[in-house]
This record gives C-alpha cells, structure tokens and sequence, in this order.
C-alpha cells in the first residue's frame, strides 16, 4: 500500500507512523480536540506542545488530527524513532493553518513578532 493522497490545498500533510501511512490536517475542531485533551490553556501553549516532541501531544495529535488512514494502527506501531517525522508533519500542518506570515508563527510561539523598523527620514531627506 502505497501512501495515502494529500490535499495540500486543504493543508493534508503526509504522515508515516511505523508502517502506517496517515494524512493529518490541522483544522481547528481537530486543534481544538488536541487542545481539550491536553487541557491546554491557549494556542501558544498547544504549539510549543505539538513541536516540542512531548510525548502525550504527540499521541493526542495522531488520534485527533488524522483525516486519512488509520490512526488506532498507527499509534499501536508507534515509536520513539517516529517522533521527528511526527514533529515536521505537524509543523507543516500547523504553519498551513497559521499562514506563511512569520509574524504569526511568530505570535502563536508566544513570542514577540519582530516587524520592520520605519527608519525615520533624516533632515536633509525632508529638505
């Protein structure tokens, strides 16, 4: 069995767990089933969480955030080798939902967006 079809367009990401191909999406009923399940109090939060490789949001993010193939097999294969493609999968999902805006990825890390200076225009640019 080949791997499953991912709708890029829609933000399906391709995910390989053991022998198990999956196609995830990181749509918000499915973030905000991960989010409920590790009691997580904002979105920063579930962020650093889901690619931080914390093991529960690992598990809870396969269960919730799969579209496509299956995800009891998937967990039941499931190793600590399979981390890092776990980690890039939702990565890429996540950053589709967030957009290609640094800023948001930026805020939704918790951390503070660094947006462009204006230079202020010197006296002689003012004439």
């Amino acid at each position: 069995m080949g791997p499953l079809p991912v709708n890029e367009a829609r933000g399906e990401v391709a995910l390989r767990i053991g022998n198990v191909d999956l196609v995830i999406a990181a749509e918000i009923g499915r973030l905000a089933a991960v989010s409920t399940a590790l009691e997580c109090k904002s979105f920063a939060e579930l962020y650093q969480r889901l690619l931080g490789v914390e093991l529960a949001a690992t598990l809870a993010a396969v269960q919730h955030l799969t579209v496509r193939g299956d995800a009891t097999a998937a967990l039941a294969a499931f190793r600590l080798r399979d981390l890092q493609a776990c980690r890039e999968s939702f990565l890429l999902a996540m950053n589709h939902y967030l957009g290609d805006d640094a800023g948001g990825k930026a805020d939704a890390a918790g951390q503070k967006a660094r947006r462009p200076r204006k230079k202020s225009p010197s006296h002689t640019e003012i004439g």
